[in-house]
């Protein structure tokens, strides 16, 4: 039974990633998923206002705002969300996860990810940047974003939105990106 659920969610996992698209469909898609990326922004900064400081210095930042990840054993997620440079939307990206490890539920999750160099900003846009699991922090608490560095130009906020899960577990996000 166990492993019949994980090779079930496995296989759903991979279904769902490879039939999701770089940028949303229509006009109304893209007008909801920047509406909703402006929400996560000010979310984010209602959260831990240190975080406005961020945004502004920022040479780049991605806006994710819902990424939605399930595992039983082996694990994937995936999120949609836009890219803007000092402050203006210049495309669409998309994120893809995948986890190998002790693990078992479904999750929803917000993520930003700051760019302050410009080959961490160019490795995203043509797909080359590859984040481990352990390069994010939660910022559900005021001040979470003080005094963090930027590892390779590149630094990652997240904050639980819904679900449960349990997990010891490693893995990595892999990014896409449209200009408009």
């Amino acid at each position: 039974m166990f492993t019949a659920c994980r090779l079930f969610l496995l296989m759903l996992s991979l279904l769902l990633l490879s039939a999701c698209n770089t940028a949303p469909y229509s006009e109304k898609d893209r007008g909801l998923l920047e509406f909703s990326a402006r929400l996560t922004v000010d979310r984010f900064k209602q959260v831990d206002p240190s975080m406005t400081e961020r945004f502004n210095n920022a040479l780049a930042y991605a806006v994710f705002p819902q990424v939605s990840k399930a595992g039983a054993g082996v694990g994937g997620g995936y999120g949609q969300g836009v890219l803007y440079e000092r402050g203006q939307l210049v495309g669409y990206c998309n994120l893809s996860q995948t986890t190998v490890g002790v693990q078992l539920g479904v999750q929803e999750y917000r993520e930003v990810i700051f760019f302050t160099s410009p080959k961490a900003l160019l490795d995203f846009k043509n797909g080359w940047l590859e984040l481990a699991g352990q390069a994010s922090a939660v910022a559900t608490r005021q001040g979470a974003a003080r005094g963090m560095n930027y590892d390779p130009g590149v630094m990652v906020f997240t904050m639980p939105r819904d679900g449960l899960m349990g997990e010891v577990a490693v893995g990595g996000q892999r990014f896409t990106f449209k200009p408009l």
